[in-house]
């Protein structure tokens, strides 16, 4: 039965203009963005299977486009809308913190790190540099590693902060693992970044592990 045959309450849009877009499942959601499915099958169970195959949205979302083409009922049209849909989302989040005291609004901070950074397949360290008032002055990924470990320096970091004119700076550093959780050299490498910014007057005010799911604050965790 198409979706158009369906009780009207049933139908995905209907429901995301009645209840809103967060009383929709994944694969209600999806099927809104897919609007058609295939023959002998909704843009619901297109959905569904799609989200059975990747291993869910992430999966989806993260798949390069030759994959992605692949799967019958999709083409690179859909992909490049996802791929634009993601970023408006991320360019969302960014606009939103840009506003505010970072400081104030750590769950922001963390909602925007963790879509920055936790897909990236190697290890990604990032600064965001801050003015005065802990405003956003730029948000900068600095160094790129391997699965397991990015090499940062701090004279590097120290000289970016100076070309912004950064008061205070907070670290960021996905693991690919999944795990969020400071390593031994994580504690290490941030104390020898704060020594060197400590030097030119501009203050650590945390650092980031971006995991699968969550992210962990140095100053949450008394580590800062």
């Amino acid at each position: 039965m198409p979706i158009s045959d369906w009780p009207e309450q049933e139908r995905p849009r209907v429901k995301l203009l009645s209840k809103g877009p967060a009383a929709l499942s994944d694969a209600e959601l999806l099927a809104i963005f897919l609007r058609t499915g295939l023959q002998g099958k909704t843009a619901l169970d297109l959905s569904r299977d799609l989200l059975t195959d990747y291993d869910g949205l992430r999966g989806l979302i993260e798949t390069d486009s030759r994959t992605f083409c692949k799967t019958k009922g999709l083409g690179l049209a859909k992909y490049c809308q996802i791929q634009a849909a993601i970023e408006l989302g991320k360019r969302y989040l960014q606009e939103n913190l840009l506003k505010k005291d970072v400081l104030s609004s750590p769950n922001d901070t963390k909602n925007f790190l963790l879509a920055q950074l936790r897909a990236y397949p190697y290890e990604v360290f990032a600064c965001l540099f801050l003015d005065n008032r802990h405003q956003i002055i730029s948000f900068d990924k600095m160094f790129n590693g391997t699965i397991d470990g990015a090499s940062v320096y701090p004279r590097e970091v120290v000289k970016q902060a100076l070309s912004r004119n950064a008061a205070a700076v907070i670290f960021a550093h996905n693991h690919p693992s999944g795990v969020a959780e400071p390593s031994l050299s994580d504690k290490k490498i941030t104390r020898r970044l704060q020594e060197a910014l400590n030097l030119v007057d501009i203050r650590v005010l945390d650092h980031f592990i971006i995991g699968e799911n969550s992210a962990v604050s140095f100053a949450e965790h008394g580590l800062i």
